[in-house]
């Protein structure tokens, strides 16, 4: 065991640099302006016909949600800027549409569509992503969610980005609030998969779809990349639709950039822990290729790295030989951790629950898979998927 446990330290180890390294590669996303090139004022009768960019916002039982983000948003307009604020109200069952027709008609910058019925087959963030891109006017889309906060500067951050390039998307991952217990043990995994296993070079330096990642919260993605793409109608049936989006950006040679966006947007994706489940539930396997093989590799690689370390330190007191090798393991583990963990924000004080964030996803990742095998599928916003 002893040596088992050894051989594992060096792979954290080599884990460990690997992530100090990646991390560092990531852009901040302020970063890939000009900010010395002024952006050039819009006069009021090119408005219509010249808006630069769309802030396209999916809402489906948002009614918790909505009105702090269209308001983050509205702090962050000037009358200069070429934007209009398309918000789809997707066949909501609570007050959603209330809350945007009312805002809406205080902010005639804000427009609000209502969402068609879903078609057989498709996904529904998917179909009201296509249904807003459809009724954009922008050059360039930005794809937010209702549970988003857009901070101050960042349209005009966007739009700075967005002018010294004629194609491509840019994404990140916002801020994540956590609150409830499964929160901040799984929702930061997030990040902790990006530092540890993507090459964040290669996201932007490679068309090779396997190198992508992405963020449905902060999508920027220029009209005609998106439209040579097939947009969200090229895998309409896809449940990971970020990823699918930036994987057919990938396929079209079209350049992709993935940055450290915190700084423009924050969210709570979920609001205590049966959302986090049923989230997560509902992507892991899907995010995988529904490749049940290739799930358990992963879930068998991570009980090995971070969890066996773990267990051999509780197992201490009947077998003292294994106390160093253990300690080690589970120190570099956390170290890991830790290094994700600062590269998203978070409180460094998670790193050492490492195991209970390994096991949880173990457990989510295991329900992911039982459902899609067993044909029950996942339930998610009121809607049944497969």
């Amino acid at each position: 065991m002893e040596i088992i446990l050894w051989t594992v330290a060096v792979l954290l180890l080599a884990q460990l640099l690997f992530a100090v390294w990646n991390v560092r590669q990531l852009p901040l996303f302020e970063q890939l302006g000009q900010a010395e090139a002024p952006l050039k004022p819009i006069s009021k009768l090119a408005a219509e016909e010249n808006v630069r960019l769309s802030i396209l916002i999916p809402a489906r039982n948002e009614e918790r949600h909505m009105a702090h983000c269209l308001y983050a948003i509205q702090q962050c307009l000037s009358d200069e800027h070429e934007v209009e604020i398309v918000v789809l109200d997707d066949r909501s069952e609570d007050d959603t549409a209330r809350i945007i027709e009312e805002f809406v008609k205080q902010d005639k910058r804000f427009r609000f569509i209502s969402g068609q019925e879903l078609p057989i087959g498709w996904i529904g963030k998917a179909y009201a992503c296509h249904q807003l891109s459809v009724a954009a006017k922008g050059a360039w889309f930005l794809f937010i969610d209702a549970d988003a906060r857009m901070q101050p500067g960042a349209i005009e951050t966007v739009l700075r980005a967005t002018a010294v390039r004629q194609t491509g998307l840019l994404t990140g991952f916002p801020y994540q609030q956590t609150k409830s217990w499964l929160e901040r043990l799984v929702v930061p995994m997030m990040g902790f998969t990006i530092a540890c296993h993507l090459p964040i070079k290669l996201v932007s330096n490679s068309t090779d779809p396997r190198f992508s990642a992405a963020h449905g919260a902060w999508i920027v993605v220029n009209r005609e990349t998106y439209e040579a793409a097939g947009g969200h109608a090229a895998n309409f049936a896809h449940l990971v639709d970020d990823l699918a989006l930036i994987q057919a950006v990938k396929r079209i040679g079209h350049h992709v950039v993935l940055a450290d966006v915190r700084n423009q947007v924050s969210m709570r994706m979920y609001q205590n822990a049966s959302e986090v489940w049923n989230g997560y539930k509902k992507n892991i396997f899907a995010g995988v290729g529904r490749s049940g093989l290739l799930l358990f590799m992963v879930l068998f690689v991570y009980s090995v790295l971070y969890v066996l370390p773990f267990a051999a330190l509780i197992a201490v007191p009947w077998n003292p030989a294994l106390l160093a090798s253990a300690l080690t393991g589970y120190l570099l583990g956390t170290a890991v951790k830790a290094v994700s963990d600062r590269a998203g924000g978070q409180s460094v004080w998670l790193a050492p629950l490492i195991p209970f964030s390994i096991g949880a996803v173990i457990a989510i990742g295991t329900a992911s898979w039982l459902s899609a095998k067993a044909g029950k599928g996942y339930v998610w916003k009121g809607r049944s998927y497969e």
